[in-house]
């Protein structure tokens, strides 16, 4: 007489999570994100009004921040590279056909894609870019920004760009440019970082896009 012994196999627990850990860290649900976004897009329109009809009764040599761009550099280090290409792209285009352009369009639109695509560039790449990090971020999309738009116009004979001392002349207004978007970058950049929901800080644990670990 044999015995026969069945082999039941042992039920395996699933691991338990810790609380406040069920959905990846540094996402955010969806609606919240949605909000953010709707906000970014209005100070985004506000942020044209005031560059279309109050700073050019500002303008030094001619040139005013381009708030426009600070909205993109700041989707860009706040969502990363293809979220600051498309905003870049879709604020250009506004910002293009917005009156009184006197520009062919479509040279914005390039101009702030790229900037945009750099700032989120950095957001990925960099390991603190803290405030001088993201200051000399301007700088360096407002340059970049600035040279496209103005070579573009050379390319395209676009009769607003000057046919005469081309290099130097379109060298100056960049720089130029360059100085003023600074200047207004700590006042829009930090409330749109805000209101992605990011901060900016020197601390060596921070960086723009981040959390504390």
């Amino acid at each position: 007489m044999s015995l026969t012994t069945s082999a039941t196999p042992a039920r395996v627990r699933p691991p338990l999570r810790r609380a406040g850990s069920s959905r990846p860290r540094g996402s955010r649900p969806t609606s919240e994100t949605a909000a953010r976004l709707l906000l970014v897009g209005c100070v985004g329109f506000l942020a044209l009004l005031v560059q279309t009809t109050v700073l050019p009764h500002a303008a030094w040599h001619g040139v005013v921040p381009n708030l426009m761009l600070l909205v993109a550099v700041a989707v860009g280090l706040a969502r990363g590279a293809q979220a600051g290409l498309v905003a870049g792209f879709a604020l250009g285009v506004v910002l293009d056909l917005a009156p009184p352009a006197d520009h062919v369009a479509g040279r914005w639109a390039l101009a702030l894609l790229v900037a945009g695509y750099v700032a989120g560039r950095v957001r990925q790449d960099a390991a603190t870019p803290g405030v001088l990090g993201t200051l000399a971020t301007v700088a360096g999309c407002s340059f970049a920004a600035s040279s496209v738009f103005a070579l573009s116009g050379l390319v395209l004979h676009d009769p607003g760009v000057p046919a005469a001392g081309l290099v130097p002349d379109l060298l100056g207004v960049v720089l130029v440019g360059v100085v003023c978007d600074l200047v207004a970058a700590p006042f829009l950049l930090s409330v749109l970082l805000w209101l992605l929901g990011e901060h900016v800080t020197d601390g060596p644990a921070l960086r723009v896009g981040g959390r504390r670990p």
